[in-house]
């Protein structure tokens, strides 16, 4: 057995949250697998969490996670038991926990091409500060420390922000594929966004021209070039990887993809991606929406469980009439279409940056709770820093609250707030409506 492998009575890594109500899900097959068992073992001592044990899928949990209404729930994957369906179970089981319409616990699965790469997810070191951004598409870079995006939509276009400086384009070559491997392999970026043609094995960084190709072979991400040299990426610093525009690669079809090749050689820690063809795009490209335009204020498993509140609000918006019947069939597609990767446990967040409003919860001695808002961008505060993708803009804003079972409820302020276990969600004003100087948002637990 490799020495990686082996329980380590220490773990020697701090996590900024540690929580009492963690659960660990996992089948009884990858439970009894001698190594694979050493990666339970991690997050079960590293989390204190209950070990619940099914024989053919997690939903077999559904009471039992009823039961201990845990905040935290990763499920331990062998690559055979996962494929679309991985999505669509732990979305429901999230959901199902109790009466209301929201996601009860941050999840995620933790899985790799073998357990020794999946112990790299289960214990992936300190917190992780994202300080340099990179992308094969333009994001709001102004948000980020440092960073850099080539364009998938015109050849040799790029674009890069120094520390300390402003974003600028700067020469690019017509076919991106080297350097964009270059930057990923020289050990700075800690946060990588894609969107293009892609599927489990493969990405295409050119969406409206002819570049360069990504693939796969054991566990590496290979980067072909239109001359047909091949780069290999071997990018080891930890880091988490948003494919939110991409088709499919958040899909594990059973063995090697694209997916488990950026953790095993690209050094993900944490990763967001649809397993389906993607169309609508509300769940993915939103989560940059609250990880990257709000920097410092989540981190990623807020910002995707943020997102996912927000797509489920507006689910009953559809339903009441508010928002357009027309946004159903997108909503309900994406509803269980996105997978994360990763311990949801483990903080990676933007170093914090400019932020277009405040917010501060206030624990009152009467048991209550205030959630202030202070607008700092006029009628700017609440519209989009970037709307490159589709859906972009108009989330509510979310906070997280202490864990309470049985929920929070709304006493004053905002009558359009709308509370549930842990958190809270106030509906986008929109740049049309006066900005106030302040909102403040009290709430008390049921």
């Amino acid at each position: 057995m490799s020495p990686v492998l082996r329980l380590l009575p220490l773990l020697a890594w701090a996590l900024v949250v540690r929580a009492a109500d963690s659960v660990v899900l996992v089948s009884a097959a990858t439970r009894y697998d001698e190594v694979w068992a050493n990666v339970v073992a991690a997050l079960e001592s590293a989390h204190e969490a209950k070990v619940l044990v099914f024989r053919a899928s997690p939903s077999e949990l559904q009471d039992e996670l009823r039961r201990h209404q845990p905040r935290f729930v990763t499920w331990v994957a062998r690559p055979e038991e996962l494929g679309p369906k991985a999505a669509v179970v732990m979305h429901r089981l999230a959901r199902e926990n109790d009466a209301d319409a929201y996601e009860d616990f941050q999840w995620g699965v933790v899985t790799g091409l073998n357990a020794e790469h999946a112990l790299r997810l289960a214990m992936p070191g300190k917190s992780l500060v994202i300080r340099t951004v990179g992308a094969g598409t333009s994001f709001a870079m102004e948000c980020a420390e440092q960073g850099y995006w080539f364009s998938e939509f015109k050849a040799g276009e790029a674009w890069e922000k120094p520390a300390g400086g402003v974003p600028r384009e700067v020469t690019g070559e017509k076919d991106s594929t080297a350097a964009i491997v270059a930057r990923l392999n020289a050990g700075h970026t800690d946060l990588f966004i894609t969107s293009g043609h892609a599927t489990e094995h493969d990405w295409q960084p050119g969406y409206r021209y002819r570049n360069g190709t990504f693939g796969h072979q054991d566990g590496v991400i290979l980067g072909k070039a239109l001359d047909g040299v091949v780069h290999r990426l071997a990018s080891a610093n930890p880091k988490v990887y948003l494919p939110i525009g991409n088709c499919l690669m958040g899909n594990v079809p059973g063995g090697d993809c694209m997916a488990l090749s950026w953790m095993a050689s690209g050094g993900v820690r944490q990763m967001v991606g649809y397993v389906q063809p993607t169309w609508f795009g509300y769940a993915g490209w939103g989560v940059l929406d609250y990880f990257v335009e709000q920097p410092g204020r989540f981190n990623l498993s807020q910002a995707w469980l943020a997102n996912h509140q927000a797509l489920l609000w507006r689910l009953q918006e559809v339903a009441a009439g508010r928002v357009p019947a027309t946004d159903r069939r997108g909503l309900e597609f994406d509803r269980d279409m996105t997978i994360f990767y990763g311990d949801p446990h483990w903080d990676a967040r933007l170093a914090p940056g400019p932020l277009r409003w405040t917010e501060t919860l206030t624990a009152l001695a009467s048991g209550e709770v205030e959630w202030t808002i202070v607008p700092g961008a006029g009628q700017r505060t609440f519209t989009p820093v970037d709307t490159n993708g589709s859906q972009r803009g108009g989330r509510p804003l979310v906070a997280f609250l202490p864990r309470h079972a049985a929920g929070w409820e709304i006493l004053g302020g905002e009558t359009q707030a709308v509370a549930a276990d842990d958190f809270v969600l106030l509906p986008n004003p929109g740049p049309d409506v006066p900005v106030p100087p302040r909102v403040v948002v009290r709430l008390r637990k049921r």
